[in-house]
């Protein structure tokens, strides 16, 4: 595919990275010469220095013949006229924006054909603040995702000691637990993926993706670890939007508390949310955290839009008494180092934006990708169509299925039934197939699968 990407930022960067490495012809616009020159010499794309609105720009970055426009530059204007123009003068098919603003995104009409021509909106707040809930409402998980909306779920936990699995098989699972259907996608074992048999032994500290109908998915955290109890007690550090949005989802089902240094956004956050406590103060108060109980803390959510301030903030409260922390890191080469000492959760809005941007490039008929370890693997979510002539899948056991190394079929969502990925489980047209790609080099491979031949038409 032919490719504009609006935006050399921490998104167009990453994004640029992903897509460069699978065959794609790549050209990113920004204003930046610097961070374009360091992203030419480290990728095999093309770069053009200018305004990413700019018709004369958009032309001069291919937009006559290109196939798909994604425009996450930081201002949500550029993007949005950037759509605009593609649309007029190039035709362009396929046009994806990142849009911040809410006063943007709640009036009704204004993205469609005849108005703003935007095919795709994304929205990080939201995709990040999703991220976050689901984490609140699974205890102890590393990572939560949802499929078929919301049916199946695939779960990032780490095994402890202690946890009745841990140094058994995996085969062991399935007789402990005979009325609950589950299958293991993959585990990583001091950052390195081994692709799980029924005789893989689980050892403490791995890390295991596992994937379950939503309704199994405490039961089979518990055979891993001791299961946390849930969140009561939440105090978020920062005010911006994801914080407010996490608010306003939890407020309801929870105490939750925002500590927000800006005066003037405490007392609007404190006119728009009706159960929150509001608190003006710096998130780095030792004697602020002291004076509102950090002891008592289910979890501290530190999603401010400065590292430093979340990591120190995280750090500070964990020291202080609270049970977990969560912490937002727009530097990616920072997650790594944070998490699994002082700091439980780190969490790159980059990463989980990828995801919803690569679901709209993917070939094939592709409804969910999931970015996963920083982008090291992915969980993608493929509708099968076709019959066993046309398509390389439907009316196949999985276990005749002839997947890409490195690659797992963990669930099949058939209707309101979610089938967990045993062998002989045959493919349907129309079957919604969860698959766990550990070798992002064997990513085009998966997609040919799903790729109806010729002969379906």
């Amino acid at each position: 595919m032919k490719i504009i990407i609006l935006g050399a930022g921490q998104v167009g960067g990453t994004l640029a990275e992903h897509l460069a490495h699978e065959e794609n012809d790549i050209t990113v616009v920004d204003t930046n010469s610097e961070r374009l020159r360091e992203l030419h010499n480290r990728l095999d794309i093309r770069t053009v220095t200018g305004p990413a609105s700019y018709p004369m720009v958009l032309r001069q970055a291919g937009g006559e013949d290109a196939d798909m426009l994604i425009a996450v530059t930081n201002s949500d204007e550029v993007n949005m006229i950037g759509c605009q123009v593609a649309h007029t003068l190039f035709r362009t098919p396929t046009k994806i924006a990142r849009v911040r603003a809410t006063a943007y995104l709640t009036r009704k009409g204004l993205f469609a054909h005849d108005a703003v021509p935007i095919d795709v909106l994304i929205s990080p707040e939201q995709v990040v603040t999703d991220h976050i809930r689901r984490l609140i409402e699974y205890p102890g998980a590393l990572q939560v995702l949802e499929f078929a909306s919301g049916q199946a779920q695939l779960v990032a936990v780490k095994a402890y000691y202690g946890g009745p699995l841990v140094g058994q098989e995996l085969g062991f699972l399935r007789r402990h637990m005979p009325n609950v259907d589950t299958r293991v996608a993959a585990i990583y074992r001091r950052n390195r993926p081994i692709i799980p048999r029924g005789d893989t032994i689980i050892e403490a500290d791995d890390e295991v993706f596992f994937i379950a109908a939503r309704r199994d998915i405490r039961a089979v955290m518990s055979e891993l670890r001791r299961l946390d109890r849930d969140f009561r007690r939440i105090l978020i550090a920062g005010g911006g939007n994801i914080g407010e949005r996490l608010a306003e989802n939890l407020e309801h089902s929870h105490q939750v508390k925002i500590i927000e240094h800006n005066i003037e956004r405490c007392t609007a956050l404190s006119e728009r949310l009706d159960r929150t406590v509001v608190l003006h103060g710096s998130a780095t108060s030792k004697r602020l955290l002291l004076e509102e109980n950090i002891e008592d803390c289910d979890i501290f959510c530190a999603l401010t839009n400065d590292d430093e301030v979340n990591i120190m903030s995280s750090m500070l409260a964990k020291r202080l008494g609270a049970k977990k922390v969560l912490t937002l890191i727009n530097n990616a080469a920072y997650v790594d180092l944070v998490q699994g000492g002082e700091i439980d959760i780190a969490i790159s809005p980059q990463q989980a934006t990828i995801g919803s941007l690569l679901t709209h490039v993917r070939r094939g008929d592709i409804v969910n990708v999931h970015s996963l370890r920083r982008g090291a693997a992915e969980a993608i979510e493929a509708i099968a169509h076709g019959d066993s002539r046309s398509s390389k899948v439907v009316g196949r056991a999985i276990d005749e299925i002839d997947l890409p190394s490195g690659t797992t079929i963990g669930a099949i969502v058939r209707g309101k039934e979610v089938l967990i990925a045993h062998d002989d489980v045959v493919v349907e047209s129309g079957d919604h197939v969860i698959l766990f790609v550990v070798d992002k080099r064997r990513i085009r491979d998966v997609e040919r699968l799903f790729q109806v031949g010729l002969t379906f038409f």
